[in-house]
């Protein structure tokens, strides 16, 4: 019996999005496509934004990698990072892309090429291909400029955020408005609530499209909080500041991790938060999903690498198990 093919859209950026693409591209009836956001400014990616003025290639790049085929050497190529000279802490990719987005004028164009060259499953699209900065303005009146400054800031919690926005006002992709209204399912998360998830709904239209969407959406909760910005946030909490957001009551299912990390684990990465694994305080109308998530793989920081990532993850196979059982 032929399986009838189905369009999926993940919403997001960074090592989250990676992780849901990894294992949701095994499943051959998927059609994918990653809608990325376009705030990015840290590490090798501020670097090329400041010296070449081109779009933000970072989060592009490890969706790109996540749809790649698994063990080729351009997909290795694409993830590798220099530790000398003057190219110390850029990867490959990032250049790559800014590269070629000078040469054809359209980051657009550029990631089309990249995916027919690294024959990825699906499609990589940025949420807008306007250059964009990332603002917060706190509760007690600091605002804070540009997405690594944000990240970085660890008294987010203490404070309280008033409000995010970007600048200058960012005109919503087409290609990504077509993908949210072809979408059978859409995913958002998991991944850092105000770097990676929350400056794509910042984009206009973005909301309203998904409101209209047909597609059945659904939040992945991270699985832990974030020291400094999101210390002792439910599940219901994540929800509730995305919608905030985007549009009330636009998530049909929340899908959260119920298994605690090791202690050992949790004591030598103590410094990232605690773990989130409950969903308190969700309203009946969510269809509430609890399961075993937990990478059982110790993921460690490499020296190249100018950013501090997050070292305890989903596992991509049980993550995309679980988000295609509700297709």
């Amino acid at each position: 019996m032929e399986v009838k093919q189905k369009n999926v859209v993940v919403i997001g950026g960074g090592t989250g999005t990676f992780t849901v693409l990894s294992g949701l591209k095994k499943y051959p009836h998927l059609s994918l496509t990653a809608i990325v956001t376009m705030a990015d400014d840290g590490g090798s990616t501020g670097v090329l934004r400041d010296e070449f003025g081109v779009l933000p290639p970072g989060d592009l790049r490890q969706c790109l990698v996540a749809l790649a085929k698994d063990g080729s050497v351009l997909r290795k190529l694409f993830n590798h990072r220099y530790e000398k000279g003057s190219l110390a802490g850029h990867s490959f990719g990032n250049i790559f892309i800014s590269t070629l987005e000078q040469v054809t004028g359209s980051l657009d164009k550029a990631l089309d090429t990249i995916g027919d060259i690294l024959k990825i499953k699906g499609s990589v699209v940025p949420v807008t291909l306007s250059k964009v900065r990332l603002h917060a303005k706190l509760k007690n009146g600091k605002v804070l400029t540009g997405e690594h400054e944000i990240t970085s800031y660890q008294l987010l919690s203490r404070f309280g955020i008033a409000s995010l926005s970007l600048t200058p006002a960012a005109r919503v992709n087409p290609k990504a408005l077509q993908a949210i209204a072809e979408a059978d399912l859409i995913v958002v998360g998991p991944g850092n609530l105000y770097a990676s998830l929350i400056p794509n709904f910042l984009v206009g239209g973005v909301g309203k499209a998904l409101a209209r969407a047909k597609a059945h959406k659904v939040y992945v909760a991270n699985l832990m909080n974030k020291h400094g910005h999101t210390d002792d946030f439910t599940v219901a909490r994540y929800v509730q500041t995305l919608e905030q957001y985007s549009t009330p009551c636009v998530f049909d299912t929340v899908l959260y991790n119920t298994k605690k990390p090791a202690r050992a684990l949790l004591l030598r990465y103590s410094d990232e938060g605690e773990p989130l694994t409950d969903e308190h305080g969700l309203p009946p109308r969510y269809k509430i999903v609890g399961r075993d998530l937990l990478s059982r793989t110790l993921h460690t920081h490499t020296k190249k690498d100018p950013l501090r990532r997050t070292l305890i993850r989903h596992d991509s196979d049980k993550l995309a198990r679980a988000i295609v059982e509700l297709l």
